[in-house]
């Protein structure tokens, strides 16, 4: 049987790099074989699964520079099926794609969001008069670059030798030490993806909404993993876009879900929350 795992497209991007790595780890554990299907939107690709088009998604999570990427977040939650088997760690090294003769002659630069704030610095040092242009993917533009001479693209070296395009300046984010991580989600639980995890995992993702904006609200879900020694890589915010002022808040917790201390407190954090998801618990792995 073959898999089909969706990611963020066309051709070339760093999220295809991340599914092809999976697709590999998976056939060395003896997995199934899989086909990758490139979505045009990370929205997209998350839909994909829920929708049974797909049975995995490799999407973007967070990076070291820019922090979470928020659509992921925002589709996770609106989609309750879903949940992450796996986390991807990518280091990120951006080059400039061009077919100008030199960097005087660019007047467009397009690139993924994400990718055009990681390099945000160096553009303002080296490009500062250009028009920069966000698209859906890194890659989403290299087919405009042959017919625009004055067009470059933000993407990975991998991209540039994949369409044959001229790199025109190397390692150009602000921060050497960038990376993505990435998520591994399916519909549910996997039984493809068990198979290759630990007996174990080392973090646990969830998301909850307070009943009211009011003082104390979120200190008394943060008190229940302080007593509970459970550490928390990460919290962050995201407005519900019911009303100004009201939020969603992600949490990554370093902790198995199935630990009975963790039991206890997502036990606990439903006394304090309006609602409550769990996005998985699963294991990280580090792409080198």
């Amino acid at each position: 049987m073959t898999l089909q795992i969706a990611h963020l497209g066309p051709t070339g991007t760093y999220a295809e790099q991340a599914a092809i790595f999976y697709r590999d780890w998976l056939r060395n554990k003896g997995g199934s074989e899989a086909l990758l299907c490139p979505y045009p939107s990370i929205a997209q690709t998350l839909k994909a699964v829920a929708q049974g088009q797909a049975l995995l998604a490799v999407v973007p999570a967070e990076n070291s520079i820019e922090g979470s990427v928020t659509i992921t977040l925002d589709t996770m939650w609106q989609l309750d099926s879903l949940q992450i088997q796996l986390a991807l760690v990518l280091p990120i090294a951006h080059t400039l794609i061009s077919c100008a003769a030199s960097l005087e002659d660019i007047k467009i630069v397009y690139s993924h969001p994400q990718a055009l704030a990681q390099c945000q610095r160096w553009l303002e040092q080296f490009l500062n008069n250009v028009q920069i242009i966000p698209c859906n993917s890194t890659t989403e533009a290299l087919l405009k670059l042959e017919n625009e001479s004055t067009a470059a693209t933000i993407s990975s070296k991998r991209a540039a030798e994949l369409y044959n395009l001229p790199i025109l300046a190397t390692n150009i984010n602000d921060y050497p030490e960038n990376c993505t991580r990435f998520w591994v989600v399916s519909q549910g639980e996997l039984s493809e993806a068990n198979q290759t995890s630990q007996s174990s995992t080392t973090h646990t993702s969830l998301a909850f909404s307070v009943p009211a904006n009011v003082p104390g609200a979120l200190v008394q879900p943060m008190q229940v993993f302080a007593q509970l020694n459970i550490n928390l890589s990460r919290i962050e915010s995201r407005p519900t876009k019911r009303s100004l002022g009201e939020y969603l808040f992600f949490i990554d917790a370093e902790a198995d879900v199935h630990e009975p201390h963790m039991q206890s407190a997502l036990a606990e954090l439903t006394t304090y929350t309006e609602i409550l998801k769990i996005f998985g618990s699963y294991n990280v792995l580090k792409i080198s």
